[in-house]
C-alpha cells in the first residue's frame, strides 16, 4: 500500500493487510441510487441545502447546490475557481437544473453520509482506504499504474481521464468528455470497472497527511489535513474524468485526495464492500 515514487501523501509504500471482501463490480449508478429513494424518501445533502447552525456544514445558511467543474483560469494555484457552487444541482441534475443523470452514470453529487446511508440500506459499507487501494491494484502488487506498462501505451482505452490542454481543452480522446457510463473500459484483473477515472470514491478511512507509522498507528477518529486545517474531510481514490498527465496524476491506485465532507462534488461518487467469512 502507498507509493514512494509519486506524491508525498502517497508515503511511505508498506505492507498491510485485509479481511476477506466483496467489492460491487462498479461504481453505484444513478438507477441504484434512485431505488435506494424511492425506497426510503432519502434527500441527499446537495438537495438539503446548509443551515449556519449545522455542526457539520460551511458556517452560514445555503440553498440546495453543489460544486460542478467550470474550466477558467490555468493557473493551478486558483483551482478552486475551476469549481462552482451551482444552485439545484445534485446527483438528479450533475450541472445543474435542466440537466438530468443518465440510469447508467455513476451517481455523484455525493457526500461521504449519503454514501454511507446508501451502504446501511444495502447491507453494506464503504471500503477501508487500504481494501479499497488493494482491489484497485487487481493483483499487480509494487506497479504505478492499474494497468501493465505495455498497456500503458494504450492508455486511452484503459480508463476515463483527461486529455488534453487541462484545464481548458478535454480531447475526449478515451471516448468521453466528462463523466462516462460506468464499466465503459476494460475491467482490471480482478473483474472490476472504472477504479481508476471516471469518478473519484469516497472511503470510510479518515484522511491524515501521509502513511507515517505515525498516523498509520493513529486511533483518532478525525481526519487531518494540512491544506484546510478548519474542515472536516475523508479520504477519496481513484481520480476521475479530470484527473490530466499534466496536472494531476492520480489516476492510480495509491493516490488519494482529501475531500470536505460536508460537499460532494460532479466528479465524486462511491462503491460499496460487504464482509465475506
Amino acid at each position: 500500500m502507498g507509493e514512494d515514487r509519486a506524491y508525498p501523501e502517497e508515503r511511505p509504500a508498506h505492507r498491510t493487510c485485509v479481511n476477506a471482501f466483496a467489492i460491487s463490480k462498479t461504481e453505484i449508478t444513478n438507477a441504484q441510487f434512485a431505488t435506494f429513494v424511492s425506497d426510503t424518501g432519502y434527500v441527499t445533502r446537495a438537495e438539503r441545502g446548509w443551515s449556519a447552525a449545522d455542526p457539520n456544514g460551511p458556517g452560514l445558511d445555503l440553498a440546495p447546490a453543489s460544486a460542478v467543474f467550470r474550466p477558467g483560469k490555468t493557473d493551478p494555484k486558483r483551482a478552486l475557481e475551476w469549481w462552482s457552487l451551482v444552485e439545484g444541482a445534485s446527483w438528479r441534475h450533475p450541472d445543474g437544473i435542466g440537466s438530468e443523470a443518465k440510469p447508467d452514470w455513476p451517481v455523484v453529487h455525493i457526500t461521504r453520509s449519503d454514501a454511507e446511508h446508501f451502504a446501511q440500506w444495502a447491507d453494506a459499507r464503504l471500503a477501508t482506504e487500504a481494501e479499497w487501494e488493494f482491489a484497485a491494484r487487481g493483483g499487480l502488487d509494487g506497479a504505478l499504474l492499474s494497468w501493465t506498462q505495455a498497456e500503458d501505451a494504450e492508455r486511452d482505452r484503459m480508463a476515463n481521464i483527461w486529455q488534453g490542454l487541462f484545464p481548458l481543452i478535454d480531447e475526449g480522446h478515451d471516448g468521453h468528455i466528462g463523466v462516462a457510463p460506468v464499466a465503459s473500459y476494460p475491467a482490471n484483473p480482478l473483474g472490476l470497472h472504472d477504479m481508476i477515472g471516471n469518478v473519484w470514491e469516497w472511503t470510510a478511512t479518515p484522511y491524515r497527511p501521509d502513511h507515517t507509522s505515525r498516523h498509520r498507528t493513529s486511533t483518532a477518529s478525525s481526519s487531518e489535513d494540512p491544506a484546510q486545517p478548519d474542515a472536516a474531510v475523508g479520504t477519496i481514490k481513484g481520480g476521475s474524468f479530470l484527473c490530466a498527465t499534466s496536472y494531476c496524476l492520480r489516476f492510480r491506485p495509491a493516490a488519494r485526495q482529501a475531500q470536505d465532507l460536508a460537499f460532494g462534488t460532479s466528479h465524486i461518487g462511491f462503491r460499496i464492500v460487504r464482509d465475506r467469512p
